[in-house]
């Protein structure tokens, strides 16, 4: 079952909601553990008791496992591998993006399922141009993987290159959404290959949102972005829309009932989508 199919699946039975793994030092420090590779450990299975089977989407942030060095890599796969096959499907956030040779080696180091670190999909960098990423493409469909382009972010420097005009005239925001249409063509009930579109843009200037495939909007919740914010910028696309939070549901913990309670409460807040 490819991607596009296995998240409308997990989608439909658990709500839109992606939660953000993110061990940031100080939320390690606000949920009793220490800073330090045990700390890690811990925070990491914690979430996958509260969240594998519970949610759609996990994201884990890979730069947050990385800055612990090789220890925290090795907890990072343990914790997509014990994610994977709940019926939670995880995103890893990689942001990554080269060319030839060294794309192809990214792409199987995430996405070949027989990799120790193969992720449901990742996140990739669009901004060698979009035909570098061919590489991510092929090994997705190869392993019935996903993979989201970063198209409109949040961050304020990011309208210098996103909505500069190329040659076609369009945006490269625009340019980026045009030819993942090309590329989900066809595909039922939709495409595995997303945008990461931030819910606090301040102006999503594009008519090109139906590209058919879904929409990992990071920054809901406690970064700004409200139901509101996605009615907004999404309108009629928001059945593909897979909003993002951290910090709104990792807040509750340690405790796994609270973490799942507040999971089901930013999930319930998202029906109010319609």
């Amino acid at each position: 079952m490819t991607f596009g199919s296995r998240a409308a699946v997990a989608m439909s039975a658990y709500g839109p909601l992606c939660v953000g793994i993110d061990p940031h030092a100080h939320l390690l420090q606000q949920w009793g553990l220490d800073d330090s590779i045990d700390g890690l450990d811990q925070f990491a299975a914690t979430c996958v008791e509260a969240f594998a089977g519970k949610v759609a989407f996990a994201k884990p942030q890979s730069a947050f496992f990385e800055r612990f060095g090789a220890a925290g890599v090795a907890i990072l796969e343990r914790t997509l591998q014990d994610l994977r096959h709940t019926g939670t499907l995880t995103i890893l956030d990689v942001k990554r993006g080269d060319i030839g040779s060294t794309a192809a080696a990214y792409a199987e180091a995430y996405l070949d399922d027989d990799s120790p670190m193969a992720a449901d999909a990742i996140t990739v960098s669009p901004y060698l141009g979009f035909g570098s990423l061919t590489p991510f493409f092929a090994a997705a469909e190869q392993n019935d993987a996903g993979v989201f382009v970063l198209a409109f972010t949040s961050n304020p420097e990011a309208m210098q290159f996103q909505a500069a005009t190329v040659d076609s005239g369009l945006t490269v925001g625009d340019e980026i959404l045009a030819e993942l249409s090309q590329a989900n063509e066809g595909a039922t009930p939709m495409g595995s290959f997303g945008a990461v579109i931030g819910a606090t843009v301040a102006h999503l200037d594009t008519q090109r949102l139906d590209f058919n495939g879904p929409i990992l909007v990071p920054g809901f919740g406690a970064q700004g972005g409200t139901v509101d914010d996605l009615r907004r910028l999404f309108g009629t696309v928001t059945g593909s829309i897979i909003p993002s939070t951290s910090r709104d549901v990792l807040a509750k913990g340690p405790d796994v009932a609270s973490l799942r309670a507040a999971a089901a409460a930013v999930n319930d807040s998202l029906s109010l989508l319609g």
